[in-house]
């Protein structure tokens, strides 16, 4: 029975990653494997005879916000010499799904280090890591945009072929918005242990620095190998983020510089 079961449901998934591989095939890229699936659509690695190897995102047309392509867009204008940032580019007709072109990129996300404790990164490729990453982030703030989903899950490390060069590159627009320091917001948006002391105000205006906190807490992340708030609800979270005005320093910051850097950018604002 069970194997039954575990068939039938590996026999959908192959059913609708034909389907997905269809769509690639009829927009004439060639399909080579999913990169990763959720609830509005996939994401695979694909052929493309103009660009050549491409992450070809596949959404949903009624659960697309118009605003990340319009975000994408915007970046791409401002960054297109910027090896930081992931670059869009171009879109595709398709009556029941959103397809976005985006540059591939070949290693894994900031996870690799975040999630692995063995892993203790020297301190001059931390350095790298993270001027690159600042760099990424001025031109993206550049543009007004806050991106507000700055997360290990979407800091993605590329390695251009033949160069023995590592990149890391902010990617994922979905949740980004123009700066807007007069209105409140409206809905939640990003990922709770990266979230600012100020996304838990009731009224929240959501500026240029939640960006700033969530990279603080990014860089943590990869430091230490946990948050330094990481409750299971919002409400909780808020409650526990309501009762600190800074983080802890963890043993493993041992650098007094990197540690002032990363306490001032997460230190709640009077």
């Amino acid at each position: 029975m069970i194997l039954c079961l575990w068939h039938h449901k590996y026999a959908k998934n192959q059913s609708s990653q034909v389907d997905y591989e269809e769509i690639l095939r009829q927009l004439e890229f060639v399909p080579i494997r999913p990169l990763g699936r959720g609830a509005f659509g996939i994401v695979y690695e694909a052929y493309d005879q103009e660009y050549g190897i491409v992450a070809v995102k596949i959404i949903k047309k009624e659960k697309f916000d118009v605003r990340e392509l319009e975000a994408a867009e915007i970046i791409h204008k401002e960054a297109q010499d910027c090896p930081f940032i992931m670059d869009h580019k171009q879109q595709k007709p398709n009556k029941l799904y959103q397809i976005l072109i985006e540059e591939y990129s070949n290693l894994n996300t900031l996870n690799l280090f975040a999630k692995q404790p063995q892993i203790s990164l020297p301190s001059y490729i931390l350095r790298a890591l993270m001027k690159q990453i600042l760099e990424g982030m001025r031109i993206i703030h550049k543009t007004g945009l806050v991106h507000r989903d700055i997360k290990c899950d979407n800091i993605l490390l590329h390695c251009p072929p033949g160069t023995g060069r590592v990149y890391a590159k902010i990617s994922d627009f979905g949740f980004a918005k123009k700066e807007d320091s007069k209105h409140e917001q409206t809905y939640f948006a990003g990922t709770l242990p990266y979230l600012s002391p100020e996304n838990f105000l009731k009224k929240a205006l959501i500026t240029q620095k939640v960006d700033i906190y969530a990279l603080g807490i990014t860089f943590y992340n990869i430091i230490a190998h946990k948050y330094p708030v990481n409750q299971p609800t919002f409400e909780l979270q808020q409650q526990k983020m309501a009762l600190i005005q800074n983080i802890e320093r963890p043993p493993e910051i041992k650098d007094n510089l990197l540690w002032d850097l990363l306490s001032r950018i997460t230190t709640r604002p009077r």
